[in-house]
């Protein structure tokens, strides 16, 4: 998360100033979900990486009262689990499952996992792979230097960040991916995240159950 350079705060995880900065971006980041009410989340690896952290980061800072009421549901905080996914397509893996009621997690990652052979999943290869397009070339060894630098240096880090978020959605326009997914769930009958983070079986037992309705019906 970026923190804005303002004159007078050192930006140490020590410095009470910069711990009330970090508070208040981090509410208003809640804030903002709040307000525009997406009916998807998405973005590059944010179910076992950005939003746990996010979580995590808010009950240190003793804002999880407010941050992690991001879903639809009045007072239903979101919830975070381990939860094993197998598959003959993917084999055996261990994600982070977020509940946030009300909102769909839309993870780019796992879709391409899902949905593509390649030599190499990250942002990066991904990206120039289909768009021929790829990140701002900043080691995650220099982020701190970066922040704690020059306006110029804090500009690159943020023209990073920004391509972070932007170049998951294109890929998301690129391969139509929201649209497959959405035509998928609406055919087999579940919700559109299971078909990320689940396998071919519920989609089986979904159809075979509205069949069965229809006939007892």
């Amino acid at each position: 998360m970026l923190i804005p350079c303002i004159q007078g705060i050192n930006r140490q995880s020590n410095d009470p100033k910069y711990q009330f900065l970090n508070t208040f971006v981090t509410g208003k980041w809640a804030e903002f979900v709040r307000m525009v009410d997406p009916d998807i989340l998405t973005g590059y690896n944010i179910q076992n990486f950005d939003l746990p952290y996010i979580v995590d980061r808010s009950r240190h800072l003793k804002v999880d009262s407010n941050v992690h009421l991001l879903g639809r549901v009045k007072n239903s905080a979101c919830r975070i689990r381990d939860a094993q996914v197998q598959s003959k397509q993917m084999g055996n893996r261990v994600n982070k499952l977020i509940v946030i009621e009300g909102r769909i997690i839309f993870d780019v990652l796992q879709v391409i996992l899902r949905d593509y052979k390649l030599r190499s999943y990250t942002l990066n290869s991904v990206s120039y792979h289909f768009l021929s397009e790829q990140k701002e070339d900043v080691e995650h060894t220099i982020i701190t230097e970066l922040q704690n630098g020059s306006a110029l240096d804090r500009r690159r880090l943020a023209v990073y960040c920004m391509k972070d978020a932007y170049l998951p959605l294109r890929l998301l326009d690129k391969l139509m991916s929201v649209i497959n997914y959405m035509e998928m769930a609406r055919v087999t009958g579940v919700p559109l995240n299971f078909l990320v983070f689940r396998g071919q079986q519920v989609k089986v037992v979904s159809q075979l159950l509205r069949k069965v309705i229809i006939f007892f019906g």
